[in-house]
C-alpha cells in the first residue's frame, strides 16, 4: 500500500517570496484586532466579571433577544447581558452579583430562574453559576499574567536554545496569535471566560512547537549549506518540513471542526479559539518567525553553535596514522 503523502517530495514553494506581503496583513490585522478589543471590548464571561449567569435552552424558536431581554428586565435584577450561546435556540442570561452575602446570592438566583420559567414555560434553565467580583478580578489578573509570563519564558528558552534573533521571531509570531484570537472574540462578541485563556494558552504551545520544528531546520541547514543566501535557506527549510507542518495542522483541524459542529456548547468557545489558533498559529510560524530572521541579518556568519567543553576538549585530541591518541 502507497503512503499518503499530502506533500510531495521535491516541493519547492518560495515562501519568502511573498514575506512582505504577509507581514503588512499580518500588521493590519494585528493593528484592527488592537482596535476591536479597544472600541469593542471582550465579553467577559463570569469568571472574569463577577455576577450569576445562567444558559437557557428553547425547545421551540428562540424569541427575539430584545423580547428576552425585556422579560428578564421585568424579574427585577437589573440590567441583563444576553448573548446568543452555541446553537441558535440558546441564551447565556448575565445578571450582575447582588450585594450581601452567599444567601443573598443564592435567593437571587432562584428569582432568576423561577422568573425565566414563569416567563417562557417551555424553555430549559440549566444550573446558576456565581462568582464574586473579587474573585473575578483575582481571576481576570492571574489569567493575563499567565499568557504574559508563557509568552517570555517561550522567548527566553529559544534565546538560549537558538540566537536572540530566533527569540525576538518567536515572541512576535506569538504576540501576532494572541492578537488575532483577541481580535476574533472583540469581533464576535463571543464569551470570554477562562476556558478560553486555556485555549490561548494552547495555542502558544502549539505555535512553539510548529515554529521549533523550522527553527530546528534552519540551525541544521544553517551549518550545513554555509554559503547559501538566507532566503533560498529559509524558504528550503520550511519546505522541508512542510510535509509534517501539513499533517499535524489538518488533523488538529479537522478534529476541531468536528468538535466544533458537533461537540457541546460548554466548550464551544474553546473549540473556535483553538480552530482559530491553528490556523494563524501554522501561518505565524511560516511568515512571521521565518521573516524575522531576515530582517534581523542571521546568516551562517551570524551563527555560532554552542560547543560544550567536552566537545571543546575533543576538539583538541589529534591521533596518528594508525588512529592512536597523540
Amino acid at each position: 500500500m502507497r503512503l499518503l503523502k499530502l506533500v510531495p517530495e521535491g516541493t519547492n514553494i518560495q515562501f519568502l517570496k511573498w514575506r512582505n506581503v504577509a507581514m503588512a496583513i499580518s500588521f493590519l490585522m494585528i493593528i484592527a484586532s488592537i482596535v476591536l478589543v479597544a472600541v469593542r471590548g471582550l465579553n467577559f464571561g463570569v469568571d472574569f466579571v463577577g455576577g450569576q449567569s445562567v444558559r437557557v435552552e428553547f425547545t421551540q424558536a428562540m424569541p427575539p433577544i430584545d423580547e428576552i431581554r425585556e422579560k428578564v428586565g421585568d424579574i427585577g435584577l437589573g440590567e441583563a447581558t444576553i448573548q446568543q450561546f452555541g446553537s441558535d435556540k440558546a441564551v447565556s442570561i448575565r445578571t450582575a452579583l447582588p450585594e450581601g452575602d452567599k444567601a443573598a446570592a443564592d435567593r437571587a438566583g432562584k428569582q432568576l430562574v423561577d422568573g425565566i420559567q414563569k416567563a417562557f414555560p417551555t424553555a430549559k434553565t440549566g444550573s446558576v453559576e456565581t462568582v464574586s467580583g473579587k474573585v473575578s478580578g483575582e481571576l481576570l489578573r492571574t489569567g493575563a499574567l499567565s499568557l504574559a509570563l508563557a509568552m517570555v519564558a517561550i522567548s527566553i528558552y529559544i534565546w538560549i536554545r537558538f540566537e536572540w534573533q530566533f527569540g525576538v521571531g518567536a515572541l512576535f509570531a506569538l504576540f501576532h496569535d494572541v492578537a488575532l484570537t483577541f481580535g476574533f472574540f472583540a469581533l464576535t462578541q463571543m464569551q470570554f471566560d477562562l476556558n478560553i485563556v486555556a485555549a490561548l494558552l494552547t495555542i502558544i504551545g502549539y505555535s512553539l512547537n510548529d515554529t521549533i520544528v523550522v527553527f530546528d531546520r534552519i540551525r541544521e541547514n544553517l551549518k550545513k549549506y554555509r554559503k547559501m543566501e538566507i532566503i533560498p535557506l529559509l524558504d528550503l527549510s520550511i519546505n522541508e518540513t512542510l510535509a509534517r507542518t501539513v499533517m499535524t495542522s489538518l488533523t488538529m483541524l479537522i478534529a476541531l471542526a468536528v468538535l466544533l459542529w458537533v461537540g457541546p456548547d460548554v466548550i464551544f468557545g474553546f473549540t473556535a479559539a483553538m480552530l482559530l489558533g491553528i490556523f494563524v498559529g501554522t501561518y505565524s510560524s511560516v511568515y512571521m518567525s521565518a521573516p524575522i530572521l531576515v530582517w534581523l541579518k542571521v546568516g551562517p556568519d551570524s551563527f555560532v553553535p554552542r560547543t560544550t567543553a567536552a566537545t571543546e576538549g575533543a576538539e583538541r585530541v589529534t591521533r596518528n596514522d594508525d588512529g592512536a591518541v597523540v
